[in-house]
């Protein structure tokens, strides 16, 4: 659906923080202003929306920010926003305030909630994919994906110095709760003997098998990799039943939320400032109720009923390479 551009924009980044969100609210903030426009930062989320929690961005306000992780506006989760007369009051303070279009940085909980202002109260919405799990429908990479894998491979690279070393097995815990695609490109780049990742549930026995495999060549230590799943800890259980199966002790490093943290890659900073420059061009030509995504290398706006509807999936190909290669 189309609208008026409007004069007045707000912006919000919600769920969990990612490497690369303040370069994106940077770019919104300066395309927007470019374009003569009003910016208002809204802190915390939708939890700051429903607070009226607000103020005026300027281009100084954005100074000296694209190189630091988190977000300056914070971020977090609203459960509150699932109720209608939360929405509501949400909507109202973004009218009060004279906003007429709203940028929304994060993944499909922070897209959910903007869909539903739209469908419920027609606001104005575009949403900026920015979540290290990078599961996102209709865009082939998030903004702060790339900067999580490189920080996983890296302490998976200090880890085999020391798993080489000892002669140890590890199992090297990485976020992904619904998502393998931070263990599954992990698992490929770090030269692990089995990913163990949502989409695929590769079991302790196929895991016990490409050890034995690599200690018949001569290899003694190994790398396991797994996605934490429902809760983090996860590692811990597939050691356990290594050690009870195959009698291999194995040691367990959960490398949890230092995934999330550190200056953004050159990748992910130029990622986000790509769409937060298209999530302020798309609310300039009237477009609404959409994200804007990257496929083949352009960026394309994709419907936010879609994006929430439907799942990005690890591709097939990269678990049948992950396998072969850890033969």
């Amino acid at each position: 659906m189309a609208n008026t551009a409007p004069r007045k924009i707000g912006v919000l980044t919600s769920g969990g923080d990612a490497p690369g969100m303040n370069a994106a609210v940077r770019s919104v903030v300066r395309t927007a202003l470019n374009a003569g426009m009003e910016v208002v930062g809204i802190y915390s989320g939708y939890s700051g929306l429903v607070a009226n929690k607000m103020g005026s961005f300027t281009a100084s306000s954005v100074a000296n920010i694209i190189q630091r992780g988190g977000t300056v506006l914070k971020s977090g989760r609203c459960p509150e926003f699932l109720k209608a007369d939360v929405r509501a009051l949400a909507a109202n303070n973004l009218r009060n305030a004279g906003i007429e279009g709203l940028v929304t940085i994060g993944g499909d909980g922070t897209f959910n909630g903007a869909h539903t202002l739209f469908v419920e109260h027609g606001i104005q919405v575009v949403g900026v994919p920015g979540t290290i799990d990078n599961d996102i429908f209709g865009t082939e990479e998030t903004i702060g994906f790339d900067t999580a894998i490189n920080t996983a491979l890296e302490a998976i690279d200090r880890i085999r110095d020391t798993a080489a070393s000892h002669d140890r097995l590890f199992i090297v815990e990485v976020m992904g709760r619904d998502s393998g695609f931070i263990a599954i490109d992990v698992g490929v780049a770090g030269g692990a003997e089995e990913v163990f990742i949502p989409e695929n549930l590769a079991n302790v026995d196929q895991a016990i098998q490409s050890i034995k495999r690599g200690m018949a060549r001569g290899k003694s230590s190994s790398i396991l990799v797994a996605a934490e799943g429902q809760k983090q800890g996860r590692a811990y259980d597939l050691a356990e039943q290594i050690r009870r199966k195959a009698g291999f002790e194995a040691k367990v490093c959960v490398l949890g939320h230092i995934q999330r943290g550190g200056p953004p890659s050159a990748r992910d900073r130029i990622l986000a400032s790509r769409l937060g420059f298209a999530a302020v061009r798309a609310l300039q030509q009237g477009l609404s109720d959409i994200m804007v995504g990257v496929q083949a290398g352009q960026v394309v706006p994709v419907s936010l009923q879609e994006c929430t509807t439907k799942k990005r999936r690890v591709p097939n190909e990269l678990i049948e390479l992950a396998q072969l290669l850890s033969h």
